[in-house]
C-alpha cells in the first residue's frame, strides 16, 4: 500500500537531474530470466532482498565500509559546516533519499503546504458542519460577503475536555497496544506475518528492526469497540461524530507536537545520526523531516506507529461512528453508507495484514519523519480520509441495486489489482524468482546502487506481470478503489470527490518523485528498466 497516509509529496529538483531527462527508448535492455543471475544470498546465506515501492528490488552484498553491527556515534552538524565530509557523504549515497538542498520551487511548496494544507482540512469540515457539506454555498457566500473564515470559526465549537480526554485515551490505548503486546496471531492466522521483522536498508546501510502487530491491536480495538455497542454501554457508538469538531482541534495539537519534538530531537539526540538530512533550510526541514528512522528506546518507531495506528486502526472506527449516526437520525443505515465502510475496511484489513510488507515501502524506505509525516497522519488522513462516511450523515443516500453493485465491483476491481500486483513482487522478493508470475519465469532488469556506508549493492527490477504492464499498475487500482469510494456517495456534491482528485495528485506526482529517487539511485541500469518499461500508469497512455 502507497502509503495513503502520506499526504503530500514534493518535487527536489535540488537533489538531482530531472526525471524527465531521463531517456527511455535505448538500446535493448538486458532482461534476463531470474534463473539465470545472482542467486540473492548475502555472506551468510540467507535471503537478503528487499524492494522500493513499486520496484522489486532483490539485494546481494557485495563490500561494506564498516559493519553494520557498529554505528558510530557522532553529532550531526546542520547547515553548512563540514561541507566536504556533507559533499561526501552525498556522492556516497548517489543522492539516495529525499534531497539534501532545497531549491525555490521546493521551499514555495512547503511553505504553501504549511500554510494552507491546516486549512483545507478546516475548510472541508466547516462545510459539512454549516453547509450540509457544499463547498459551493460555503464560496457563494464568502463571495457575497455572508460569511468569511472567521465567522464560520466563531460558530465551529471549541476544544473541550471530552474531546480531550477521548483523544488522550485513544493515543495512550494504541501506544499500549503497540509497545507493550507483543503479536500472537501470526502464530494462527496461515499467512500472516506478524511479530519481529527486518525492514529494508537506510542509505547508511543500517537495518532496523520493527514489531509488527498492527493487525492484532486493530482486532483488539474493534471487538472492544462492538463489546461496548452491543453489551456494555459505555459510551455511544456516536462517541466519535459527536466530538468530531473537538477532536479536530486535538489531533493538531498531537501532530504539531510530534512534528516539533521529531525536529529538535535529530538536532539534539537522533536515533541514527547517519541517516539524518540537514538542508540548511528550517522550514524544509520541519517539514519533510531530518531523522529517517527517530525512535525511542528499541521498539517505538515514529513512521511505524504514526503511520499505522492512531490514524488508520481509527479510520474504520470513524466510519463505524458515522454509520451508527445516520442509525440514529434516520432510523436506518443507506447502502451508500454500508458500500463506503466495506470498501474502505477492505483497504484497512489489506493494510495490516501486510504490515511487514509496508516496512519495504517508500514511506518506510525512503521518507524522513517530518511535519508531513506527523502531522498529516494525526490530522490529514482521519479527517479527509472518511470524508465520503461523513458527506453521508448530513445526506443520506440510497443508491439504486445496479448502481450500487457497479461500484461494489468497480472497488473490487481496484483492489484486485492493487492486491495482486503487490503479490506477483512480494512473491518475486520471497522466492528469488523462483515462482511463475502470468505462468512465466519472472524477467528482470539487473542494476547496482551505493549506500552511504561505501556498500555496493546487486538488484533486480521486476518486468513481468502488471510490473511490465507499467510501472506502478498497482496505484491504477489505488485510483480506481479511490473512485469507487466517491462514487457510493452520487453525484450531488463535490466535497466526496475531494478523494479521488486528491489521490490522482500524489500518486501521480509520487511516481514522479520516486522515479527520480531510483534514477538518482540506479544511473544507467534506470534508464534500461524505463526502456524495458515505458509506461507509468496507463499502458500505451501514461
Amino acid at each position: 500500500m502507497h502509503f495513503i497516509n502520506s499526504f503530500s509529496r514534493l518535487s527536489f529538483k535540488g537533489a538531482g537531474r530531472s526525471v524527465t531527462r531521463v531517456q527511455r527508448r535505448l538500446a535493448v535492455p538486458d532482461i534476463r530470466e531470474i534463473g539465470k543471475g545472482q542467486n540473492c544470498k548475502d555472506k551468510a546465506g540467507q535471503s537478503n532482498i528487499s524492494h522500493n515501492e513499486n520496484y522489486l528490488v532483490c539485494e546481494d552484498r557485495k563490500s561494506m565500509g564498516a559493519s553494520e553491527g557498529v554505528r558510530k556515534r557522532h553529532k550531526p552538524r546542520p547547515g553548512g559546516t563540514n561541507v566536504g565530509q556533507k559533499e561526501k557523504k552525498k556522492a556516497e549515497a548517489g543522492q539516495w533519499g529525499r534531497a539534501w538542498e532545497v531549491d525555490w520551487f521546493s521551499l514555495t511548496g512547503v511553505l504553501l503546504l504549511l500554510c494552507f494544507a491546516p486549512f483545507i482540512v478546516f475548510f472541508f469540515i466547516m462545510a459539512c458542519d454549516q453547509y450540509q457539506c457544499s463547498v459551493s454555498l460555503v464560496l457563494l457566500d464568502i463571495y457575497n460577503g455572508d460569511a468569511s473564515p472567521l465567522s464560520i470559526l466563531k460558530q465551529a465549537p471549541s476544544v473541550t475536555w471530552t474531546a480531550s480526554k477521548i483523544y488522550a485515551a485513544w493515543v495512550t490505548f494504541q501506544v499500549v497496544l503497540y509497545m507493550c503486546i507483543p503479536d500472537i496471531t501470526h502464530k494462527f492466522l496461515p499467512g500472516y506475518v506478524g511479530g519481529v521483522q527486518e525492514g529494508a536498508r537506510t542509505p547508511a546501510g543500517l537495518i532496523n528492526k520493527y514489531q509488527i502487530n498492527g493487525l492484532q491491536c486493530w482486532i483488539i480495538t474493534h471487538a472492544l469497540w462492538a463489546a461496548n455497542a452491543y453489551h456494555f454501554h459505555l459510551f455511544s457508538p456516536t462517541i466519535i461524530f459527536d466530538n468530531w469538531i473537538p477532536l479536530l482541534w486535538c489531533t493538531n495539537i498531537l501532530g504539531y507536537t510530534v512534528s516539533t519534538f521529531a525536529f529538535f530531537k535529530a538536532y539534539l539526540f537522533p536515533t541514527n545520526p547517519e541517516d539524518c538530512k540537514f538542508t540548511g533550510n528550517v522550514f524544509y526541514n520541519f517539514m519533510m523531516g531530518i531523522e529517517f528512522n527517530p525512535r525511542i528506546g528499541k521498539w517505538f518507531d515514529f513512521k511505524l506507529f504514526f503511520n499505522g495506528r492512531p490514524g488508520i486502526v481509527a479510520w474504520t472506527l470513524i466510519n463505524l461512528s458515522y454509520a451508527a449516526k445516520q442509525q440514529e437520525l434516520y432510523g436506518h443505515v443507506t447502502n451508500s453508507m454500508i458500500l463506503v465502510n466495506v470498501l474502505q475496511a477492505i483497504y484497512v484489513l489489506d493494510f495490516f495484514w501486510n504490515e511487514a510488507w509496508y516496512l519495504k515501502t517508500i514511506d518506510i524506505c525512503h521518507d524522513h519523519f517530518g511535519w508531513y509525516l506527523g502531522w498529516g497522519d494525526c490530522v490529514w488522513l482521519p479527517f479527509l480520509y472518511t470524508l465520503q462516511g461523513l458527506y453521508l450523515v448530513y445526506n443520506p443516500i440510497q443508491l439504486s441495486t445496479p448502481y450500487a453493485l457497479a461500484v461494489l465491483a468497480l472497488g473490487l476491481v481496484g483492489y484486485y489489482i492493487f492486491r495482486s500486483a503487490n503479490h506477483q513482487k512480494d512473491l518475486f522478493r520471497r522466492t528469488q524468482g523462483q515462482c511463475t508470475i502470468w505462468g512465466r519465469k519472472p524477467t528482470y532488469i539487473e542494476c547496482s546502487y551505493r549506500s552511504a556506508g561505501g556498500g555496493i549493492y546487486k538488484s533486480k527490477l521486476l518486468t513481468s506481470g502488471f510490473w511490465g504492464t507499467a510501472r506502478h499498475f498497482n496505484y491504477t487500482g489505488d485510483l480506481l478503489g479511490s473512485l469507487a469510494y466517491c462514487m457510493a456517495c452520487s453525484n450531488g456534491h463535490l466535497l466526496p470527490y475531494f478523494y479521488i482528485v486528491y489521490m490522482t495528485i500524489l500518486l501521480v506526482h509520487r511516481c514522479i518523485r520516486d522515479e527520480h529517487r531510483c534514477s538518482n539511485k540506479y544511473g544507467e541500469d534506470w534508464k534500461r528498466y524505463t526502456a524495458a518499461v515505458p509506461y507509468r500508469l496507463l499502458p500505451g497512455i501514461f
